[in-house]
C-alpha cells in the first residue's frame, strides 16, 4: 500500500446537463480541464477516471489519461469510485468531481496533506467564504465547524443562523472534493444512507451520522461546478481554466 491516486467520476448521463463531460470548454471535453488538473497537483501520484459511459472512456484515453468502465446502476461518485479503489494500491484515495475544471490545484495538495500529516484522519474536504447570496441558496451546501476545523455538520439550510443580527456569521461554503483513505472509503461505500442524509441529500452527512470525522481546509480560492450550461459559459469566462 501507498501512493495516492485521484479517481474522478464521471457519467454521461446528468438531470440538468447530459453529456457535460463531454462538453467543450476551451475547445476540450470538460472531463479532460478536470484530469489535467488532477495531474498537476503535487500531492497527487496519478489519476483515473470513473465512468459508465464508453464516449468518456474514449475521450479520457484518446487524451492520453487513464479510464475505467464501471456499473451503469451507481447511485452516487463515491460508489463509482469505491467500485475502482477496491482493485488499487493507493493508500489515499481523492475524489475530484468530473465537472470541476477550475479546482484549485494547491487547495487539492493541502486536502491531500492533512491525511498524510495525520494517520487517525479518514477523510478531508474543501471550504472557502461565501456570499450572502450563497448562503441562502438551497443548490449551495454551507458548512460549519468545531475549533480544531473538523465539521459539525453540512446543510442547504443557512447555517449557522445568527439570533442577533449585530454579530459576524462565521458563513462557508463546502466545495465538494474528498480525499479519502481507500480502507474507509470501501467501507463507507457499502453502508446504507443515513437519515440524514436522505433528508438533505448530501453523502457526506451518511459520515458525520456513523461517528467519523471530516477535516474542512479552507482553499485558496473558490471553484466553478458546472451544473447546468450556463455554468459552462461562466467557467469559459474565467481565465483559470
Amino acid at each position: 500500500m501507498g501512493g495516492v491516486v485521484a479517481i474522478i467520476p464521471a457519467r454521461y448521463q446528468s438531470e440538468r446537463f447530459p453529456g457535460k463531460p463531454l462538453a467543450l470548454l476551451k475547445g476540450e471535453p470538460v472531463i479532460i480541464h478536470v484530469a489535467r488538473k488532477a495531474a498537476a497537483c503535487r500531492n497527487i501520484d496519478h489519476v483515473i477516471v470513473a465512468t459508465d459511459s464508453e464516449e468518456i472512456h474514449n475521450a479520457v484515453t484518446s487524451s492520453g489519461f487513464i479510464a475505467r468502465m464501471t456499473s451503469e446502476t451507481h447511485q452516487s461518485g463515491t460508489d463509482r469510485i469505491a467500485e475502482v479503489a477496491k482493485y488499487i494500491n493507493d493508500d489515499i484515495v481523492v475524489n475530484i468531481q468530473g465537472d470541476e475544471p477550475l479546482i484549485d490545484t494547491d487547495s487539492v495538495d493541502k486536502a491531500v496533506k492533512a491525511l498524510i500529516d495525520d494517520k487517525s484522519l479518514n477523510v478531508s474536504t474543501l471550504c472557502v467564504p461565501i456570499t450572502q447570496e450563497d448562503f441562502k441558496n438551497p443548490n449551495v451546501v454551507k458548512v460549519v465547524m468545531d475549533n480544531d476545523g473538523n465539521a459539525l455538520y453540512f446543510s442547504r439550510s443557512p447555517i449557522p443562523y445568527n439570533r442577533e443580527s449585530g454579530l459576524p456569521t462565521p458563513m462557508k461554503k463546502h466545495i465538494g472534493l474528498y480525499v479519502y483513505r481507500r480502507d474507509f472509503l470501501i467501507k463507507y461505500a457499502d453502508i446504507q444512507p443515513s437519515e440524514l442524509e436522505r433528508v438533505e441529500k448530501l453523502e457526506q452527512l451518511r459520515i458525520l451520522q456513523n461517528g467519523t470525522r471530516i477535516k474542512v481546509i479552507t482553499a485558496s480560492k473558490d471553484s466553478i461546478g458546472i451544473d447546468t450550461p450556463e455554468d459552462l459559459i461562466r467557467a469559459e469566462n474565467t481565465g483559470n481554466v
